[in-house]
């Protein structure tokens, strides 16, 4: 299993963001989170297969072409404690 950190820039937040990132994630069999950060920013933790992970966010990117302006995309160390797939706050 493999796991990524995202962190997305832009007009990420308002827009329905973490409930689309959501339903993709979950078309995907990932387990993570999605969430809001205070800076404007939005975080993910995307664990599964790599092939899907890459779909998973390259879903979201084109879902929200024109919001997002940075992806920062890095490896991460899988959390087993995530069996599923949310929204966190």
């Amino acid at each position: 299993q493999t796991a990524k950190h995202i962190v997305f820039s832009g007009r990420v937040q308002g827009i329905g963001f973490r409930f689309t990132a959501f339903n993709i994630a979950n078309r995907y069999e990932l387990t993570g989170f999605v969430r809001n950060l205070p800076d404007g920013t939005v975080e993910m933790l995307a664990q599964g297969n790599q092939d899907e992970i890459e779909n998973c966010i390259r879903d979201i990117q084109e879902s929200f072409t024109g919001y997002i302006s940075d992806t920062q995309i890095e490896d991460a160390a899988p959390d087993p404690q995530y069996k599923s797939f949310k929204i966190t706050f």
